[in-house]
């Protein structure tokens, strides 16, 4: 395997141990009488980043591939059906330690943020929206990128200039930007308080007089294009290198990480993928910033 993987994924299993050694909680639930896992919670963790960032959308074939290659860091592996009931349950555990390790990188401090949601497809064919367990979240929205409709959920996300993502949130396709985002923010009043005078670049979808006031009540400056109609607002010249960013980082969970083929057909199933692949870009970000490498949101050394 390859040596920088190898050493990423080392570093991320002893802070995902050590944060359970904190805080057993967080922990998927499990019976107090039974037999313990084999595989760790840990090591399930570091198993699906490394998953994630080697680019394997099949569970049977990454566990077939992981128990050729990687016994010498997970000497056992349950098979795709376990894996994939104990990844389902341990969405809660993603979401702490994609917190945990972006809270762990001078990055968190960052002062100003960007915004922005990409299309999460979940089927195309007409019976599969019918019958899909997503039916009812899941919805017909339009993806300007592609031109086209699509049938699925949308990835809203906050992320600092080097794209370490601060906030995030799958909501169906018609959702609102601007609503999605007013809740991601008042959700946690306390991230915003302790940073005044935070800016936050977004597209032309985030407008409103009274969304731009509540953000301000809460020491959020919004900055974005002009509305047709609208006079220019200022930073105006940073619009279009800093929203090319937040492409880059929707490109970066799309060709990269494989969002949309995360294979989900169930709430939960989907949830986990995403929180999967939004953990191994956070984990590649984390270790790229603890070993000062020049690219802060390159995978390339972790892919192969």
């Amino acid at each position: 395997m390859d040596a920088d993987l190898d050493t990423l994924a080392t570093a991320l299993y002893v802070t995902i141990d050590d944060l359970l050694k904190q805080a057993p909680e967080l922990a998927p639930w499990r019976p107090v009488v039974g037999i313990a896992p084999k595989l760790t919670d840990a090591e399930l963790v570091t198993l699906a980043v490394m998953q994630a960032l080697l680019g394997f959308t099949s569970e049977a074939r990454w566990l077939r591939h992981a128990g050729r290659h990687l016994r010498h860091l997970f000497p056992y592996l349950p098979g795709q059906s376990g894996y994939n009931k104990r990844l389902r349950a341990a969405a809660g555990l993603l979401g702490h330690a994609i917190r945990a390790i972006a809270t762990d990188t001078a990055l968190w401090t960052d002062d100003v943020w960007v915004v922005d949601s990409t299309p999460v497809e979940c089927g195309r064919s007409r019976e599969t929206a019918k019958r899909s367990e997503l039916a009812g979240w899941a919805q017909y929205g339009w993806c300007a990128s592609h031109s086209r409709y699509f049938w699925g959920l949308r990835l809203h996300l906050v992320c600092t200039l080097h794209g370490l993502p601060i906030l995030f949130a799958l909501a169906g396709a018609k959702a609102v930007d601007r609503e999605v985002l007013w809740d991601l923010v008042s959700v946690e009043p306390e991230l915003v308080a302790a940073r005044p005078g935070q800016v936050l670049i977004a597209d032309k979808n985030y407008y409103g007089h009274q969304f731009e006031q509540l953000l301000a009540e809460l020491g959020v400056r919004l900055l974005r294009p002009a509305r047709k109609g609208e006079p220019e607002r200022p930073g105006a010249r940073l619009f279009k290198p800093l929203r090319q960013l937040i492409e880059s980082v929707n490109d970066t969970f799309k060709g990269q990480l494989d969002l949309e083929r995360h294979g989900g057909h169930t709430p939960r199933g989907v949830c986990v993928r995403v929180l999967q692949r939004i953990l191994a870009l956070t984990a590649a970000i984390w270790h790229n910033h603890k070993t000062d490498q020049p690219t802060l949101r390159s995978l390339v050394a972790y892919d192969h």
